[in-house]
């Protein structure tokens, strides 16, 4: 009857371990930059590791002869590779959390965390 308590037990533990290791890695994605550029590095965003923008870059040659739409498809361009390189990040730092073991919901419970919202969704 008490068989599978020991093993719960142990799950339990490493669920726990995780969780600890997980809002360390939260914290270490806040200081983790990347930088997506567009145009050549005409334009370019930094954003840290949970997808905050910190900084952006206009060449100054974008605005000689000024063209809205383009510096509107630039900075679209810039800011979604800084994202992109941002989930790389992320993926990384779950990869070496979690020993590259797929845990379902692990990624949503993570990007709370990092979010700062730890309530539960209304339903």
């Amino acid at each position: 009857m008490f068989k599978g308590l020991g093993n719960l037990a142990s799950m339990v533990k490493q669920a726990q371990q995780i969780g600890a290791r997980m809002q360390g890695m939260a914290d270490e994605l806040r200081t983790r930059r990347a930088t997506g550029s567009a145009g050549g590095g005409l334009v370019e965003f930094e954003v840290n590791g949970v997808g905050e923008v910190l900084r952006c870059r206009f060449d100054p040659k974008l605005f000689e002869q000024p063209d809205r739409e383009l510096l509107e498809d630039l900075t679209l361009a810039a800011v979604n590779d800084a994202l992109a390189k941002c989930r790389q990040l992320h993926a990384e730092a779950m990869q070496q959390a979690t020993g590259g073991i797929e845990l379902p919901g692990l990624n949503d419970m993570l990007g709370k965390l990092m979010s700062g919202d730890d309530k539960p969704e209304a339903s």
